[in-house]
């Protein structure tokens, strides 16, 4: 064994401790999503409209600081806040349950007044009439049912003075909480003056716009303390002090997007996610020990390195950059599924490449050799192409998507060291040390002699009326063909203690005012109903649901709003995408082949998949949100691998078989890959069919556009790929 073997042999195993300390334990090294473990994702806007020039300058930045400082104050860890754009600010609030105080919090803009009120009885009957005195205006107090009161406009102090506030409780009113202010100086001088001028009227506490409450002033009060009643529980108590202490927002907030994800629901796409992975890694594992025997034993060793690899690597990416919110989300497992069956794609070519030199008799250490080196470009180029599709999902993706982007792009890395490297040194270990002699293998599917050329123009017709059939039922359905992440709207999911009838739901929905409406239930879970609408109508359905339907409790497992701004930004983001994903491919493939019709040929056949995906999810009700398109463009990504192969081959065919025209070589080239193509894409699809039997609702669309794209990439390379580089050489010459 020479020592150049050994050192590799080392810095694989040096390779293996280093991930390995990043990896475990796991709940301590690597963050979980909020889709995983709960809480809420809000895009808010700052509405600057109403500011002057001056104002606007930092009105942002101001706002996000106190968001950040009411957010420290609520007492929720691990938070994100960060700013988007020129006027949004993106806030992550992992583990938090109470959605409705989380929102107010954030969102109250808390510009406290202080206002005298007018006890004239004639002036009040006369405002309850309509004819509100000049320089005052009607309010009612908010926590006494809505008793009127006159108040001047004009307000005589302000909250920009209150240097703390703090929750206490009233012994003589039954441990009531209520909120003490603290002044400044001069909030405390301007107090004292006010209370000293008005002994015996009332002062109101106007927060908001709401009265909370407007104590009579029965003597000076030089100390520059106040007090908040109002009855508040001590959780609304708590909050108004936060956003007292911290200050008011330069301006008002408008939740452009919220995705809030219920503990409940985190926990059962941990157990679906697990679940679906055991279930489709075991069938990677088991195809390839069964298949491929030894060489398969020595893939599976290289794909559990892989994953160790995705695992540490987030573990590294959380260590090493903590401010970047580096999760593992739950379409983040499913990139981690997807990647190991990805990643058979590599250790089948190879296999298959040193199948052919045993089978022209070379010797196994040669056969071994020429196998790697002639797999190495085709591997190298379709994962590339990948890597394009992967980068721009982070681009121009979002939250859970950017999740699946990164171990997308971590696991094709990985895959190409474990494949490329870690394999071969295994086996050069084991026949340097005399311990294999010859390497068997299965073989299911023999070498075909299939005119594919000659049937092309069946197959293009075919495809048309397929594609056109798709986008009629798509473009028919018009906004309903669209989920509230590109049409605006909301969605709440709510898990009932029983099976609960649409109907009554729907009625007692109608009785509230909700016409506007869809309710969703799920057959094999009528325990579970969804709820989407055009507006915000969460807090509506949710205190009627609780009121009609007491005896059957009920959880919030998520509620998703869309502003109908943000809904067009990101479909404007999503076409985007997938429009820089095709272009990037084609550059790439026309750089690495030298001939524009290779590209050209291999972009349209990606747009046959990502067309027929689009026409199935339409055709089977699915609505087309970020998850889909994240399955398109991993669609294209992977489509292009088994062109690349194919590719590959003809390139090197034409090199060997200097006699044979294009025509002739195009369909050796693909009878000679057939069997790998059915193989990598076959493993890839138990992969898939496992997240979608087993990864839970939130994945079943990711995973059935990735079902059918994969199984129309494998058709559009073998017929529409590869006689399109034959039409456009003819076209061009």
């Amino acid at each position: 064994m020479n020592k150049n073997l050994k050192l590799k042999a080392l810095f694989i195993v040096l390779v293996c401790l280093i991930f390995a300390w990043f990896s475990f334990p796991l709940n301590k090294r690597i963050n979980l999503g909020l889709d995983l473990q709960g809480g809420m994702h809000l895009v808010l806007r700052v509405d600057t409209s109403k500011l002057s020039e001056d104002a606007k300058r930092d009105a942002v930045e101001r706002a996000l600081e106190i968001v950040r400082n009411r957010i420290d104050e609520f007492g929720v860890g691990e938070t994100s806040i960060l700013r988007q754009g020129e006027d949004e600010i993106v806030v992550q609030l992992p583990g938090v349950t109470d959605r409705q105080r989380a929102l107010d919090l954030i969102g109250r803009t808390a510009l406290l007044e202080f206002k005298l009120v007018n006890s004239d009885p004639e002036k009040l009957r006369q405002a309850l009439a309509g004819q509100v005195p000049d320089g005052y205006e009607l309010s009612y107090i908010e926590k006494e049912e809505k008793r009127p009161v006159l108040l001047e406009k004009t307000a005589c102090l302000v909250g920009e003075k209150i240097s703390d506030a703090q929750v206490h409780f009233d012994r003589s009113a039954f441990g009531q909480p209520y909120v003490s202010l603290k002044l400044n100086d001069e909030g405390a001088k301007i107090f004292a003056k006010v209370t000293a001028e008005n002994v015996g009227r009332q002062l109101a506490i106007v927060l908001d716009g709401k009265v909370y409450s407007a104590p009579r002033i029965n003597e000076p009060i030089p100390s520059g303390e106040g007090q908040i009643t109002g009855r508040f529980s001590f959780e609304e108590a708590s909050d108004l002090a936060i956003v007292l202490r911290v200050g008011a927002l330069p301006a008002p907030l408008y939740i452009e997007e919220e995705r809030t994800i219920g503990p409940l629901l985190g926990q059962d796409s941990i157990r679906s996610g697990v679940r679906a992975s055991i279930i489709g890694c075991a069938l990677v594992f088991i195809f390839m020990a069964v298949y491929y025997l030894l060489a398969g034993l020595i893939a599976n060793i290289a794909l559990a390195l892989n994953l160790l690899i995705i695992l540490g690597s987030l573990g590294f990416l959380k260590t090493m950059l903590p401010q970047q919110q580096v999760t593992l989300t739950l379409p983040g497992i499913a990139g981690i599924v997807l990647t190991l069956g990805m990643a058979v794609d590599a250790n089948v070519l190879i296999n298959e490449r040193i199948r052919e030199e045993l089978s022209a008799g070379k010797a196994l250490f040669t056969a071994v050799n020429n196998g790697y080196h002639k797999a190495f470009s085709a591997i190298f180029d379709s994962n590339v192409t990948t890597l394009i599709a992967a980068f721009l999902l982070f681009q121009f993706g979002t939250g859970p998507i950017r999740g699946f982007a990164i171990t997308l792009t971590i696991g094709l890395l990985a895959s190409m060291f474990t494949a490329i490297f870690v394999t071969r040194v295994i086996l050069e270990l084991l026949i340097s040390a005399k311990l294999v002699k010859n390497l068997p293998m299965l073989r299911l599917i023999r070498q075909t002699k299939i005119d594919f050329i000659g049937k092309r123009k069946i197959w293009y017709t075919v495809s048309i009326v397929t594609i056109i059939v798709g986008l009629f039922a798509f473009f028919v359905k018009g906004k309903q063909a669209y989920g509230i992440d590109f049409a605006g709207g909301q969605l709440q999911e709510y898990s009932f203690q029983q099976p609960i009838a649409v109907d009554s739901l729907r009625s007692t929905l109608k009785e509230a005012g909700l016409s506007e409406i869809s309710i969703q239930q799920f057959k094999e879970n009528p325990k579970i109903v969804i709820v989407r609408s055009t507006e915000d109508t969460a807090n509506i359905v949710e205190k009627n649901l609780r009121e009609k339907f007491s005896d059957n409790k009920f959880d919030v497992l998520r509620v998703e709003k869309v502003g109908p701004a943000v809904g067009k930004e990101l479909r404007k983001r999503a076409i985007l995408a997938i429009i820089w994903s095709l272009l990037g491919i084609m550059v790439y493939v026309a750089f690495r082949f030298k001939h524009f019709n290779f590209a050209a040929a291999g972009v349209i056949a990606l747009f046959h998949d990502i067309l027929v995906a689009v026409g199935f999810i339409a055709l089977t009700g699915r609505q087309m949100d970020l998850l889909i398109v994240t399955g398109l463009l991993t669609i294209a990504g992977y489509s292009i691998n088994d062109t690349i192969v194919i590719y590959d081959r003809v390139r090197e065919n034409l090199r060997l078989s200097r006699k044979m025209n294009l025509a002739e070589v195009i369909n050796l080239s693909v009878n000679q890959t057939l069997s790998r193509t059915i193989l990598t894409s076959g493993v890839t699809l138990l992969v898939v069919i496992a997240l979608l039997a087993f990864g839970g609702e939130v994945l079943n669309g990711l995973a059935f556009c990735l079902l059918i794209g994969f199984i129309s990439g494998v058709y559009s390379t073998v017929y529409i790929a590869s006689p399109l580089v034959l039409a456009w050489q003819r076209k061009s010459k």
